[in-house]
């Protein structure tokens, strides 16, 4: 299991007014968090609750079915592209940058195992979707365009300007080519996928596209590339099963979501860093960026009273970011958490040769690069303590399709917490759909007619 080492959020360590009293902290919150977590388990069967990403990982009838679509198409394709924008695409970024082999994409047939190559049109960027479609062969390619509603305007607009090369390209036979993964029985996509006679995948009811990861949304992608589906649930259902403990020195979700809420409330500290000490791992931290910001960024709480409650999520890369960003975390403004993620084993040890041992870099011969990153990880973490900066760090055993569904669901779990100890609605997101519903105005959608005229004389001023 991984584990969660909260040590350096102490006051004992960083100071008092940096740090919390945590033995006193968990005794005080010990009865409201067992509460959460109950209400998160006895909740998540209910319609409206928008917990069902908490059954994923024992969606058996959706793995079988992803496994079997996987074998059919085995050796197809020599692409996969898929369309999707925010939790349609950066979960699976995420997972599939931290478990497939480093650039992957540049790898040889044979290297990959006859596995595709994989590409996420996630922006509207017209370079790069032109720059994307001039170097794919869309005969060989399969195309996955991912949108629970249907009609979100980034994708379905990437959607028509590909159906249409492919149709050229191909024929009626370019329909072979296209799989969508959307709503079971509404919505634009799934209305098309009918008529066109596209295979299909469900994004589940309940299930909000930043938690949608291991449903359809991430395991068809995983399983055509060969990832280890059966592995991802078994670690997400490891880590579900541990994470139902009501016991707030036994969960490290709970103690992750309580330790951010209270730096946050009570020290000011409303700025939240997720520092992997991997590059495996970069995109992890991206897709957290999503999940905490969408979740925990709400102006009204469940008593309808206005808050504007939310800690900003930021991204980093150790050892990367010690040069463009711990200058400003160690001496600027004391109002973050930095939570690490170390890795104890790499699939890689990476010796460093005894070479210019009669200079000032002699001393790293005979050391390995997994000594120096881990060394990196270390002395960063000590460095922010003096500076009386809190972080926790969260180690994981390794990189693998077990372990880091464990991390990521451990995450999910976590952002759930927090947003009951916020008490605001972690589910929702009106803030987005303000935007969405001005995008649809400017364009031109049925029904946005008055938006329009409104946006316009905006416009003029903004």
């Amino acid at each position: 299991m991984i584990k969660l080492n909260y040590r350096n959020t102490a006051s004992a360590i960083v100071g008092e007014e940096n740090g919390l009293d945590l033995a006193m902290e968990f005794l005080e919150y010990n009865d409201v968090i067992k509460n959460i977590i109950s209400d998160l388990n006895q909740c998540k069967d209910k319609p409206g609750q928008w917990l069902q990403w908490m059954n994923l990982g024992y969606s058996e009838e959706t793995v079988w079915y992803v496994k079997e679509f996987a074998s059919m198409v085995r050796g197809i394709f020599d692409n996969i592209l898929i369309l999707g924008i925010g939790g349609s695409a950066l979960g699976g970024i995420a997972v599939t940058e931290a478990l497939l082999k480093p650039y992957w994409n540049y790898l040889s047939k044979e290297q990959r195992n006859n596995y595709p190559r994989i590409f996420f049109l996630d922006n509207i960027d017209p370079d790069s979707i032109k720059g994307l479609l001039d170097v794919l062969d869309l005969k060989k390619t399969l195309v996955n365009v991912i949108t629970k509603s249907g009609s979100t305007a980034e994708t379905m607009s990437q959607y028509m300007i590909i159906k249409d090369l492919m149709q050229k390209e191909l024929g009626d036979d370019y329909r072979k080519n296209i799989v969508a993964t959307t709503d079971q029985r509404v919505g634009v996509l799934r209305q098309l996928a009918d008529q066109e006679g596209y295979k299909t995948f469900v994004v589940p009811d309940d299930v909000g596209g930043r938690f949608s990861v291991f449903s359809a949304v991430g395991l068809v992608p995983f399983a055509l590339l060969g990832l280890d589906i059966d592995k991802i649930m078994s670690g997400i259902k490891d880590m579900d099963l541990a994470l139902k403990n009501t016991d707030i020195n036994e969960n490290i979700a709970a103690q992750g979501a309580l330790i951010n809420y209270l730096m946050d409330k009570k020290l000011g500290k409303n700025i939240s860093v997720l520092m992997p000490y991997s590059s495996r791992l970069k995109y992890v931290s991206d897709w957290y960026v999503q999940l905490w910001a969408e979740s925990l960024g709400k102006e009204i709480n469940k008593n309808g009273e206005k808050v504007n409650v939310g800690p900003t999520p930021v991204g980093a890369l150790g050892a990367t970011d010690q040069h463009s960003q711990i200058q400003l975390y160690n001496e600027g403004p004391n109002n973050k958490l930095i939570t690490f993620i170390r890795v104890e084993n790499f699939d890689t040890t990476l010796e460093i040769p005894k070479i210019f041992e009669y200079t000032g870099i002699g001393y790293l011969g005979g050391k390995t690069i997994n000594d120096l990153i881990n060394a990196e990880a270390d002395s960063t973490r000590v460095a922010l303590a003096d500076y009386n900066r809190p972080t926790m760090t969260i180690l994981i055993e390794k990189v693998d399709e077990y372990n880091i569904a464990q991390l990521m669901y451990m995450l999910e779990v976590q952002t759930a917490i927090a947003g009951a100890l916020y008490n605001i609605d972690a589910f929702n997101q009106p803030g987005v759909e303000q935007a969405k519903n001005y995008t649809y105005a400017l364009m031109g959608r049925a029904g946005y007619e008055d938006s329009a005229q409104a946006l316009k004389s905006k416009l003029v001023t903004v």
